[in-house]
């Protein structure tokens, strides 16, 4: 390993390595727990969504290069009070920043 006093770089770099591999795994586990302590959260809530009304409208390319915007009638969008998707429903921190719906034709 040591030859006069010096570190082998190899060592090093496996060292490194394995320090990554770590940091990783621990990242990853935090946003798993992170995850499902807010999906219980969400579950043991009485009331765990809400609604925001979005304005939804198409988006239609026109031959010129132009695009024509068609506004339909506002819509009340169901979400869900937790800092992730469950439930089939977006977060309302996010529904409530994006209310434009675009609908691409």
């Amino acid at each position: 390993m040591a030859i006069s006093g010096h570190v082998c770089p190899r060592i090093i770099l496996v060292l490194n390595i394995i320090n990554v591999k770590a940091a990783i795994i621990v990242v990853l586990a935090f946003i798993a727990l992170l995850y499902a302590g807010d999906y219980a959260a969400v579950r043991l809530r009485r009331a765990p969504t809400g609604t925001v009304q979005v304005q939804p409208y198409y988006s239609v390319p026109l031959k010129d290069g132009k695009t024509e915007f068609m506004y339909l009638d506002p819509q009340n969008e169901v979400c869900v009070h937790s800092l992730f998707p469950h439930l089939g429903h977006r977060p309302c921190w996010y529904v409530t920043r994006h209310t434009n719906k675009q609908i691409k034709v």
